[in-house]
């Protein structure tokens, strides 16, 4: 499975529309929740049926896919298996009870409800919303994939735009020249990380040098008045910031992390408990800015 991402190129009222598409999906999901919450030990299939009582409840609700619903419903039912498996484990600390969501950001869409145009440079979605037609834009190409690959399509409201992304159902294989090198690695916050042959990679610190300008746009944020179109301004703009720093971030570990696995057969690194180490306020950032979870 791989997933190709563009972003989404329509005008103001489009955008409003995937708004309400993404209000409902969170709709859905919160009212899956609710009906496992009171009638515990539902299966999935339960919560697809009552995905479609709620179509002929609330007709804004049967605006959405009925295979978007489904996955949104999926989505609950992930939750509550993440929730039993946490259990199961014994996982130290809390072990993820599902929780109501307030703030969704995506909606998404199985091989029904979208269409792509013959050139494949165009999405339209076709269910009761009817938020039209879309540019795609970027540096993909979806020529290669039959639309039958095309498993999900997932649309996600992001600081600086909307993004689509294709789930395609295909193999990937990579051609690897042994290198006949085998090493060990550590990570650390002086450098990103050391090996055993004594190479060592520069922490970027991303977050560091942008914690500046992250800090006078907080500011903004803060003097604004609440419920102002000003402070929603400044909020996307802090928005915008936080992103370009994550991205920055993603680029450089996936780029290192391929750098890695290229130059030798064999990697060893060691299991670290990031998610009990960030409990160090004194080391909490640094470990965060290194992204050692994502690598």
């Amino acid at each position: 499975m791989i997933v190709l991402e563009f972003r989404l190129k329509g005008n103001p009222q489009q955008y409003r529309v995937i708004d309400e598409m993404i209000r409902t999906a969170q709709f859905v999901r919160n009212k899956a929740l609710r009906y496992w919450i009171d009638n515990q030990g539902v299966k999935l299939l339960d919560l697809y049926k009552q995905c479609a009582i709620m179509a002929k409840e609330f007709e804004w609700a049967g605006k959405l896919n009925s295979m978007a619903r489904q996955a949104m419903a999926q989505r609950a039912i992930f939750a509550i298996q993440r929730f039993f498996s946490n259990c199961k484990a014994k996982k130290p600390g809390k072990k993820g009870y599902p929780q109501f969501k307030k703030h969704t950001r995506s909606v998404e869409y199985k091989t029904s409800g979208w269409k792509l145009s013959t050139d494949k440079r165009c999405l339209t979605f076709t269910d009761g919303f009817a938020a039209g037609t879309f540019r795609l834009l970027g540096s993909r190409d979806l020529h290669f994939y039959s639309p039958k690959e095309i498993k999900r399509v997932r649309v996600i409201r992001r600081a600086d735009g909307y993004y689509t992304q294709f789930c395609i159902n295909v193999e990937r294989t990579e051609s690897v020249i042994p290198t006949g090198k085998a090493i060990g690695i550590d990570v650390g916050l002086n450098h990103f990380y050391t090996d055993s042959s004594g190479e060592t990679m520069t922490n970027p610190r991303h977050l560091r040098k942008s914690e500046k300008a992250l800090k006078r746009l907080q500011k903004r944020v803060s003097r604004k008045k609440k419920g102002s179109g000003n402070r929603k301004k400044a909020i996307n703009k802090l928005g915008r910031k936080h992103l370009k720093v994550s991205r920055q971030r993603k680029d450089f570990a996936i780029k290192t992390a391929l750098y890695v696995v290229k130059s030798s057969d064999f990697v060893a690194y060691e299991d670290l408990q990031v998610r009990n180490m960030v409990k160090n306020h004194k080391l909490a950032l640094g470990i965060s800015d290194a992204a050692w979870s994502q690598t």
